[in-house]
């Protein structure tokens, strides 16, 4: 007989990045970069390699592999971008892919800013809310709102290039910014993350702790001989997940390594790849979800893609995944979900009536206090505090602390911020459910806006 609890949640976990452009001289330059060997760049030579006809001391596979022609075929510009979503986002296409109740994909777009960069050869589309924009405005286009728009990052590189790869929150000023201006512009703040590059460090690790509960980013797999052979993403360089949970189990991990298991709040879920070059769902790993929920554990199977690439290509591949798996347990079924509303589902936290602020200004000669307040516990242990002045720059600060996840004040003086230079504030809030309260408000005290996800 089949349960409520023999069901497998599938999230389909989009990096969200906007259009990206590659030269012929950068693709050769990334296959140096991955297996070591320098091949003149030529048109003639890219195709030997996808076919495998060029010498390569036994790593033709895998630079086939890195330089395949789906995975080089490129979004470059919007309007292609937006051809491939048009179709991705239409009903008909979506229900091509039912799941086991019928319903149609849903996808879960995990949205960054390109910001700061000093160099932009993949020709990004910089700027902030840029990514943000788009997405909401086809949403709304295509009356999606099945769709759940989570978040991702980009920690920046050393010298400020857009196309290098990066791992350090700290050396990342846009990522306080980023939040602060998705706060007071958009009144949004996230609850579910991916990580940029698949990687986190001690200081993601940390920052993430204090305000996201829902992170699918542990990509802890079997490596493959062609996973090895890829240089670039040897010895835990990138997303290393090597110590992590290699089954669907999610978990808390522990203060000291986030790939351990242990007492903090985030939940981390495990995210693989599809539609490129290294740590893919394979059908094993589908049948593990399977037989997880055919225990009576509620699963979640979730991988990730890029929306610069042919996801459709993608999409039917793991569809068939799917299909040819959910043949070998028929009393599991399998449902397209979001990827927050798949987290409460499984943890059995479910969201409730979410979390609610109150704030309170209180105006003195010198200072200007701010006292704000839940009606349960926040997920982390403050608020996420966003300033906005008069001449445009966005800002963040910690609170003081009156009862810990429930009550804090932030003083506005010489010691802090001058209050009369201050435009906008908002105040972003998770609960342990994932459920999410912003408010942005004049400098008045007047709200502005109010808003839960």
């Amino acid at each position: 007989m089949r349960t409520n609890k023999k069901i497998v949640y599938v999230c389909h976990c989009i990096d969200t990045e906007g259009p990206l452009y590659e030269s012929l001289e950068a693709t050769f330059e990334r296959l140096e970069t991955s297996i070591g060997i320098k091949i003149k760049p030529s048109q003639e030579n890219l195709i030997k390699i996808q076919n495998q006809e060029m010498d390569l001391g036994g790593k033709e596979k895998v630079a086939s592999l890195i330089v395949d022609k789906n995975l080089i075929n490129y979004n470059d510009t919007w309007d292609k971008l937006d051809n491939m979503l048009d179709e991705m986002m239409s009903k008909p296409y979506r229900r091509k892919y039912a799941d086991s109740f019928g319903n149609g994909l849903i996808y879960n777009w995990f949205i960054l800013d390109h910001i700061g960069y000093k160099t932009n050869p993949r020709r990004r589309d910089i700027g902030y809310h840029n990514i943000y924009n788009h997405y909401t405005v086809k949403i709304d286009e295509h009356d999606s709102y099945q769709d759940e728009i989570n978040w991702h990052f980009h920690p920046m590189s050393a010298y400020m290039e857009a196309h290098m790869c990066a791992t350090s929150f700290i050396n990342s000023p846009h990522l306080y910014e980023s939040l602060a201006r998705a706060v007071i512009d958009r009144c949004w703040f996230p609850s579910a993350f991916r990580a940029g590059f698949n990687t986190e460090r001690p200081d993601s690790h940390w920052f993430l702790e204090q305000w996201i509960p829902f992170d699918f980013s542990n990509q802890a797999i079997e490596l493959t001989e062609l996973d090895i052979q890829q240089m670039d993403n040897s010895d835990g360089r990138f997303g290393d997940w090597r110590r992590a949970r290699a089954d669907w189990a999610p978990y808390n991990p522990s203060h000291d390594d986030y790939q351990a298991e242990g007492s903090c709040r985030r939940t981390i879920f495990r995210c693989l790849n599809i539609g490129t070059r290294i740590r893919l769902l394979n059908e094993d790993e589908v049948d593990k979800a399977f037989i997880r929920a055919d225990c009576g554990t509620p699963t979640i199977l979730a991988f990730t893609n890029h929306d610069f690439r042919d996801m459709r290509i993608d999409i039917e591949n793991a569809h068939n995944l799917i299909m040819k798996t959910s043949k070998k347990y028929p009393d599991v079924r399998w449902c397209n979900s979001g990827a927050k509303s798949a987290a409460r589902k499984v943890l059995n936290i479910g969201n409730g009536d979410g979390i609610n602020l109150t704030t309170r200004f209180d105006h003195k000669k010198d200072s200007v206090k701010i006292t704000v307040e839940t009606d349960s516990d926040s997920f982390g242990p403050q608020p996420f505090l966003a300033i906005k002045t008069f001449d445009n720059k966005y800002m963040t600060d910690n609170f003081d602390f009156q009862i810990p996840r429930r009550k804090w004040t932030y003083t506005f003086d010489t010691n802090s911020i001058n209050f009369k230079s201050v435009n906008k504030i908002g105040i972003a809030t998770n609960d342990i459910n994932g459920t999410t309260c912003v408010e942005v408000y004049d400098s008045t005290g007047e709200i502005l806006q109010r808003r839960k996800l």
